[in-house]
């Protein structure tokens, strides 16, 4: 399904179906040795698949529900629940809890944490609006969903449009008040810093 986060549209689905997560995969044309962030609806949901503990439970209560997208290790026994694709080859994945009310009502709904990457063909620039969702993208899921089922969820209200401009930031905290940051992007490196994080 398509739905807005608070940074971009995503495209995305409940995180624990292979068979699902191969076919958003499909759809963006992206290679499988890429894992998909997760989108949680809340601190539990998040806590049921990742290790949150030491300077990452710290920037989680800082930084959630917000842009900030944390590598984290997959919890002891919820490895065999994620399709393989998700886990890098330490056993992280990449994970966030979503300001977007109807984002964490779908992640709510579903039962635990969706895929959240951009609804964009690999290596096309994301959406803010639906207008921008590239067709090719839209026809490939209209094409992959069942009879009479929808795949495309729009915001109830204009402020629920994604804010744009920057996807969210990703870090892999390393303990110490460190974090390696591997992306940048909407929650910005001078908070970080303000919140006694140092960044390499």
């Amino acid at each position: 399904m398509l739905f807005p986060t608070e940074t971009f549209y995503a495209l995305g689905c409940l995180a624990t179906q292979g068979r699902a997560v191969g076919r958003v995969y499909q759809l963006k044309g992206r290679s499988v040795q890429q894992p998909l962030p997760l989108l949680a609806a809340d601190m539990d949901q998040a806590a049921s698949l990742a290790c949150l503990d030491g300077d990452a439970l710290t920037l989680a209560t800082l930084f959630w529900p917000g842009p900030l997208s944390l590598l984290l290790p997959v919890r002891p026994g919820a490895l065999q629940a994620l399709p393989s694709p998700l886990v890098n080859s330490a056993g992280k994945i990449a994970l966030r809890v979503t300001p977007h009310p109807l984002a964490a009502l779908l992640a709510r709904l579903a039962g635990g944490p969706l895929t959240a990457s951009s609804a964009n063909l690999s290596g096309k620039a994301p959406a803010r609006y639906y207008q921008e969702v590239s067709p090719e993208l839209t026809a490939r899921l209209a094409a992959a969903q069942p009879a009479g089922q929808g795949g495309l969820i729009l915001p109830r209200h204009p402020d629920e449009d994604p804010a744009g401009g920057a996807p969210s930031t990703l870090v892999e905290p390393l303990g110490g008040g460190r974090v390696r940051i591997l992306r940048s992007g909407a929650l910005g490196t001078a908070m970080l810093a303000e919140a006694g994080f140092c960044g390499i």
